[in-house]
């Protein structure tokens, strides 16, 4: 029975492996997607069932995707290198690893590094699993997902009309491009989205550049551009409403620390007011003021169960006025990209502007950019207009062609809050019914809305992990003698 199909005439994609046993299918090939492929061939080890998994990636970044996939060396993990093991129940692996290829790794690598740990770790996973499971790459684009034929129950349509037939598929489609918060007109000189491939090298030649948004987006963005351009290096203004950074890493944590109570947490796992959890961990942070980061810290893994307590209102309030806060404290800098910041700020090449982005309009081979802060309008003059606002918010919007096929179809449905897709504790996405799929799940970024607290290497991680044993216990059953699987 054919696993692969494709038109006549067309490539002939490295499918996968010929063979006997359950097929899954992984839908982008970055973190989200590399982890759930390594968990899954360390857990077709474990249980020994042969498994065929088709890692696909649109671009070819396997390992890589969108965050690893820079080779600017001043990118660097927004984490320390010791709560970035990709692998669950190993929490020194990644340093161990650096050690082994003589990377010292006590603060925070560069992020071009973490790329090839999870590369390594790849290939690590797919040798050990070999001969019994195989592992492909595939660079294309999935478009759509239909009903399978011979014995599997889903097929993957990709872009040029080739099929491929699987037993499930994993949606590890990562984080949704940066939505354009305001019209902007079709000019080279607008940059929709800084980490498309080559999207910032065109930005040289020392014209003043503006970005929209202030966070660790827009920092990297901002040391990439102010870089550039030889002797006569950009300077770049970075606006957003509030103009608030990212908060600075303490560094290692305290010792003792990452050990935080709340009533919330201690309490009867039932309703909780968003007003009461914030004077809690206000209450928490005041009583140790220089141990802030470690209460923050130690929230974390409770996030997830913390936000569906909270009523849907709840949530909406937190999102609207609460979300921005939590983030500059949650998501933080490393020093040495505070250090960097700090010296272009100090050297007038980065402007942090507290203001509102009011319109933008083309002229005389630049973009003039309205702008009011406090109650005061004004214009900027920009050779180039860069959105770094972060991922976007509203998956109804997607143009992707596979999500918007899954929504279109009802075989998928947004989450109350439109941040991703709804779906079940086990990671399988509803339909428009509300009804659990059988063969598609998803992980990670897809289940902001349900967990908010999901974007994350060890939340991603640990998904993963809970994931392949699911998945390979339910399809173990496919793979016995006599199946004709």
């Amino acid at each position: 029975m054919a696993i692969f199909s494709r038109p006549r005439g067309g490539p002939a994609y490295p499918g996968p492996a010929p063979g006997r046993g359950p097929v899954i299918a992984i839908i982008g090939g970055g973190a989200s997607g590399t982890l759930a492929a390594v968990h899954l061939l360390h857990a077709a080890v474990a249980r020994q069932v042969p498994l065929r998994i088709a890692l696909i990636d649109r671009l070819g970044r396997h390992g890589l995707g969108q965050a690893y996939a820079t080779t600017n060396p001043g990118h660097l993990l927004n984490a320390p290198a010791g709560r970035m093991s990709a692998l669950a129940g190993e929490p020194d692996h990644l340093v161990r690893w650096a050690a082994g290829h003589g990377i010292t790794a006590p603060g925070f690598l560069p992020r071009t590094v973490y790329g090839r740990y999870l590369r390594d770790l790849l290939a690590d996973a797919r040798q050990r699993a070999e001969p019994a499971s195989a592992l492909a790459e595939l660079t294309a684009d999935v478009v759509a997902i239909r009903p399978g034929s011979g014995g599997r129950p889903v097929r993957l349509v990709l872009g040029d009309g080739s099929c491929l037939e699987a037993d499930a598929a994993i949606l590890a489609s990562g984080n949704p491009p940066p939505a354009v918060p305001i019209p902007v007109p079709d000019s080279p000189r607008f940059v929709a989205d800084p980490w498309a491939p080559g999207a910032l090298d065109a930005v040289t030649g020392g014209r003043p550049v503006v970005i929209m948004g202030t966070g660790l987006t827009a920092l990297d963005v901002a040391m990439s551009v102010a870089g550039q351009g030889g002797q006569s290096p950009a300077r770049v203004t970075a606006v957003s409403r509030h103009g608030l950074l990212p908060k600075v890493h303490r560094g290692m944590p305290a010792p003792g620390g990452e050990r935080v109570w709340l009533p919330a947490l201690a309490g009867p796992p039932g309703p909780v007011r968003l007003g009461d959890l914030i004077w809690q961990v206000r209450a928490a942070m005041t009583s140790r003021p220089e141990q802030w980061q470690d209460v923050v810290d130690a929230l974390r893994p409770e996030v997830p169960s913390l936000w569906q307590r909270l009523s849907p209102a709840d949530q909406r309030v937190f999102l609207r006025h609460v979300a921005r806060y939590w983030e500059i404290h949650r998501h933080r800098m490393p020093p040495a990209t505070a250090q960097r910041v700090t010296a272009l700020r100090i050297a007038g090449r980065l402007r942090v502007l507290p203001a509102r982005i009011t319109a933008v309009a083309e002229q005389d081979g630049q973009l003039q950019v309205s702008v009011v802060a406090g109650g005061a309008a004004s214009q900027l003059a920009a050779g180039w207009l860069i959105n770094a606002t972060g991922p976007g918010t509203d998956i109804a919007a997607t143009t992707d062609p596979l999500l918007r096929d899954l929504l279109g179809r009802g075989l998928a449905r947004p989450d109350r809050h439109r941040l991703g897709l709804d779906a079940g504790t086990d990671g399988a996405v509803l339909d428009s019914a509300g009804t659990p799929s059988a063969t598609l799940f998803t992980l990670g970024p897809p289940l902001r809305g349900l967990r908010y607290e999901t974007t994350a290497v060890p939340e991603i991680r640990d998904q993963a992990a809970a994931l392949a044993r699911q998945l390979t216990t339910a399809l173990a059953a496919r793979y016995r003698p006599g199946s004709a699987a």
